[in-house]
């Protein structure tokens, strides 16, 4: 089939790359260049223990004081507030041991596989050498602190994630700049990371194309059907693709469309910053995660990425940078001989549900439809995954993965 594919972040891209393989003739459609949304920012992490939920239990204790810090590891703009406190109250909701349980086991099948279904894309565009496999590190200043993430880790375990415990000398011994800041570590060794998420993207993307997928630089707009069936896409300059299908993997973007094929759905977008520090003179060889300042360090081809804040403004509001400056000074508290001479921020929009599971499945009101969307800060870990599913949807043969959970009806 001529299937459209909308979106070239890292969840359509690999959607395009599973569907070719399939034999399917692939256009994608996006005003932007491949890997420079959402998927450009990305903190790289390549992770099948991160099945754990944004909503965690006991967490709507620690909201109100997160919402008073502006430059905190979770703020809304209080133009935004009456808009997103009804998502807001939905995430609480999910947030019980119960729900947390869920969702953890849901998106624990869907990472499991993340190499698996990467392996062949990467193989296939020569790619290879943008991942590695050299584990995660889960960093706490003492033993004791660690005890207080301990239920979201024992859940991790029960679900056949591989975390060893890492005392101080052994983690000093992993990684030496961690001295001083960091007694007690988990390793989850399973882990792996891409030195580069945007050249992942373009590099996959380049494959597709050389593969003879087409590419409309515009903005999908809409569609035309016949019943139940999609037969085109138009976009913003007037122009029509037709079509035999189409998969909307629009990221934050998404929501518009799907409700165009009669899927509603509470997406939102999780404003996320970063900063590169490309002078870095740190030495790491894992991705660290220091769980009590919610910060995500990877080493990466073009320096030392800091990310992890959450910021609710929608997607028209301008970047709000001091929240990046936020992170470089704590990652300076962090790493005291930190060289941060050359830096760059950024601020992207990440498509968020409620319940922290994306939306793959078939639209509810066309047949030749398909959503994938809503992954929040996990596309890099579930896009290939994601990809294969869809694949498996649009050829109706079984998916590997139980995609119940996920169902863009389930709202």
């Amino acid at each position: 089939m001529h299937i459209a594919v909308i979106g070239t972040g890292i969840v359509g891209t690999c959607t395009a790359a599973w569907l070719q393989r399939d034999g399917h003739q692939i256009t994608f459609i996006d005003p932007r260049e491949p890997g420079e949304a959402c998927s450009f920012g990305n903190a790289g992490s390549l992770s099948p223990s991160a099945c754990l939920p944004v909503g965690m239990p006991g967490m709507w204790k620690r909201v109100p004081d997160w919402l008073l810090d502006p430059l905190g590891p979770l703020t809304v703009r209080w133009r935004y507030a009456p808009a997103v406190v009804p998502w807001l109250l939905a995430m609480l909701r999910h947030s019980s041991r119960e729900e947390v349980t869920r969702i953890a086991t849901a998106l624990r099948r869907l990472l499991e596989p993340i190499f698996d279904c990467y392996t062949p894309l990467l193989q296939a565009a020569d790619a290879e050498s943008l991942v590695r496999r050299t584990g995660c590190l889960y960093v706490y200043s003492s033993r004791e602190k660690a005890a207080q993430w301990a239920w979201g880790m024992n859940l991790r375990r029960s679900l056949g994630v591989k975390m060893l415990d890492v005392g101080q000398e052994e983690l000093e011994s992993l990684e030496p700049d961690l001295k001083g800041r960091f007694r007690f570590g988990i390793l989850a060794p399973e882990n792996g990371s891409t030195l580069d998420p945007s050249a992942l993207v373009k590099a996959l993307h380049a494959h597709c194309m050389a593969q003879g997928a087409g590419f409309v630089r515009e903005s999908a707009t809409g569609f035309e059907r016949l019943g139940r069936q999609v037969t085109a896409v138009r976009t913003s300059d007037g122009a029509r693709t037709p079509v035999d299908g189409v998969v909307v993997a629009a990221g934050a973007w998404s929501a518009r469309l799907a409700a165009q094929l009669g899927s509603r759905v509470p997406l939102e977008t999780q404003r996320g910053y970063h900063v590169t520090v490309h002078s870095s003179n740190l030495q790491l060889r894992h991705t660290v995660m220091a769980v009590e300042n919610n910060l995500m360090v990877n080493p990466m081809a073009m320096g030392l990425r800091l990310a992890g804040t959450v910021e609710f403004a929608g997607l028209k509001a301008p970047p709000r940078y001091e929240r990046a400056q936020a992170l470089l000074r704590l990652g300076k508290q962090l790493f005291p001989h930190l060289d941060t001479r050359e830096t760059t921020q950024w601020m992207g929009h990440r498509p968020c549900m409620p319940d922290s599971l994306p939306v793959i499945g078939r639209a509810r009101n066309a047949e030749n439809a398909w959503l994938a969307f809503g992954h929040g800060h996990m596309g890099m870990c579930m896009g290939a995954s994601t990809g294969r599913e869809v694949a498996h949807l649009v050829a109706g043969r079984p998916t590997q993965v139980d995609l119940a959970p996920f169902s863009p009806d389930r709202f």
